[in-house]
């Protein structure tokens, strides 16, 4: 994936968010009860739409694909961190380094296609709904879903693609808790303007696509059931995926954003209540016996 150019920076050091130790001290409480949570909450949604025949449904499938992402984004910076903040050693190796960064983009532009995709099942449930199950069919969301991987990798192949041959002679200190390529590529010993536009020009095309192409289509879904009745209205709204706009103010929020998808379709939505109080029941009834 990357082969390295002759650099003589070897590693990276994280200055973290806080050089107070009681600071770090609560951090560290902070991000294990967090993290906990969202290992919790994510993988008791992707249980309870695999086992539950109740949520098999295109709109559930997605969402599971949604949890399972976020679960990996946070896994792929918190552990780390936690680990940093324990034993004071915050340092990532250069190849850790552009392997975070890689993973990153992956998940970043799938979760930002992905999001779009349920966009687009919302649109159309109310547009189409007698058609619904044939127009979001299993090979259909699936294509969906293979899409969003395939776009993330490209998105992050491009990405990497502008700053493989970037050399790095020192400094190597990063002001955050984890690598990704606005501080990396001002750690290189050029002048990095051009690349950085490059860069940000190519995440802001993806981010910015996506999030248009889902506006649109809850424009549309608001429309259509504006005309049909205000009670159907308030329908659309929860149907609508509440935290879209979340999702690209903050897609690099490892620790809040993960949480907010298992807990708004939990707490809003009766059949995923239900399926998890089964799949709990199942579970102790498993235990007992």
């Amino acid at each position: 994936m990357y082969e390295r150019n002759d650099s003589s920076v070897s590693e990276f050091v994280f200055l973290g968010l806080s050089t107070s130790r009681p600071v770090q001290h609560f951090l560290l409480a902070f991000s294990t009860v967090f993290y906990v949570t969202i290992v919790l909450g994510n993988l008791l949604v992707v249980f309870a739409v695999t086992f539950d025949p109740h949520l098999h449904s295109p709109m559930y499938f997605l969402l599971a694909n949604l949890s399972f992402i976020d679960l990996c984004l946070s896994t792929l910076t918190v552990p780390k961190m936690i680990s940093d903040l324990h034993s004071g050693h915050k340092t990532i190796s250069f190849q850790g380094c552009v392997t975070q960064i890689f993973v990153l983009h992956t998940l970043g532009g799938s979760e930002m296609v992905l999001l779009t995709a349920m966009a687009l099942d919302r649109y159309v449930a109310i547009w189409k709904p007698l058609h619904y199950l044939t127009i979001m069919s299993p090979r259909v969301c699936l294509l969906l879903l293979c899409g969003a991987w395939a776009t993330g990798l490209i998105h992050s192949v491009v990405q990497l693609a502008f700053v493989v041959h970037l050399p790095f002679c020192g400094p190597n200190e990063i002001d955050s808790f984890y690598c990704d390529l606005p501080w990396f590529i001002k750690l290189a010993c050029t002048d990095s303007y051009r690349m950085e536009f490059m860069v940000t020009a190519n995440s802001g095309f993806t981010s910015m696509g996506s999030f248009f192409l889902s506006i649109i289509s809850c424009v549309f879904i608001l429309v259509t059931v504006w005309r049909r009745s205000s009670c159907g209205l308030r329908e659309a709204l929860s149907a609508l995926p509440a935290h879209h706009l979340d999702k690209f103010l903050a897609i690099l929020d490892f620790l809040v954003t993960p949480i907010l998808n298992p807990a708004i379709y939990t707490l809003r939505n009766k059949d995923m209540k239900m399926a998890m109080r089964r799949l709990c029941s199942q579970f102790l009834s498993w235990k007992i016996s």
